[in-house]
């Protein structure tokens, strides 16, 4: 059976404080209600260390949100995979569209970002998703195609068990639209197919692939009852210990 899970990404948001306040929070909620999936937390960088002596003997995993692609050296502002793994990171979240539209990050970059992380031992959250110019302009299954095959170009199959892919659609991130379960569910039975074609069908069958974009509690059960959607990556959602648990909990 597939892994279900959900991570929060807490993206630009949280004091020190706040966040330690609001991870103690989300564990609190989930000791009371064990959930029925997998949960990772992603904080800002300042947060990691704090959250870790948090969460340690909870089931939350940790996970951060970005990691350069060399372990040290003179790149100024940057934080390196075996920083994250040390500081107590389990995954890394790599190719948000916020990263690719602000950053100027490309599938080739991410790739060797992703290569550098599972080399360090953390595991891998790699998000793909199309602009709504590209699904107007019935680009999506290329565009998605495209982003997998190179953002996971050269990786073996073990490395991929240790990947998760969310499909965000850029469209939906932040804007209060949200795919509906039937276009999120096409989506993510196409990627279940393409590594399929990539790789086994015993892998595309293994591998999670969660969807994010405007999740919340009110929504999280219909599109987590499709069939290839094995949870979420949930943005602003996640900045509320009551909407991110009971998301959580749709799982039950």
């Amino acid at each position: 059976m597939r892994k279900k899970f959900v991570a929060g990404n807490w993206k630009m948001n949280k004091t020190i404080s706040e966040s330690v306040a609001l991870a103690a929070d989300v564990a609190k909620r989930l000791s009371d209600a064990m959930p029925s999936c997998d949960v990772a937390l992603a904080p800002t960088f300042l947060a990691i260390e704090p959250l870790a002596e948090v969460l340690r003997n909870t089931p939350i995993k940790l996970a951060a949100q970005n990691c350069h692609f060399e372990n040290d050296g003179a790149f100024t502002g940057e934080v390196s995979a075996r920083m994250l793994k040390h500081a107590g990171c389990h995954y890394v979240i790599l190719g948000h569209s916020e990263r690719r539209q602000y950053f100027g990050e490309t599938d080739e970059l991410i790739n060797k970002k992703v290569k550098k992380a599972l080399a360090e031992g953390l595991e891998v959250i790699l998000c793909v998703g199309e602009t709504l110019e590209q699904r107007e302009n019935d680009e999506t299954k290329k565009v998605i195609v495209s982003q997998v095959s190179h953002c996971t170009a050269d990786l073996s199959i073990d490395d991929m068990k240790r990947i998760t892919i969310a499909y965000e659609p850029v469209w939906a991130i932040g804007t209060g639209q949200t795919a509906t379960p039937d276009q999120a569910e096409e989506v993510h039975r196409l990627i279940r197919f393409f590594i399929a074609s990539l790789h086994t069908d015993e892998l595309a069958n293994d591998i999670t692939i969660q969807y994010g974009g405007s999740v919340k509690a009110s929504n999280a059960k219909e599109l987590f009852a499709m069939p290839n959607i094995d949870g979420g990556l949930i943005g602003g959602a996640s900045l509320k210990a009551d909407e991110f648990v009971q998301i959580v909990h749709s799982f039950s």
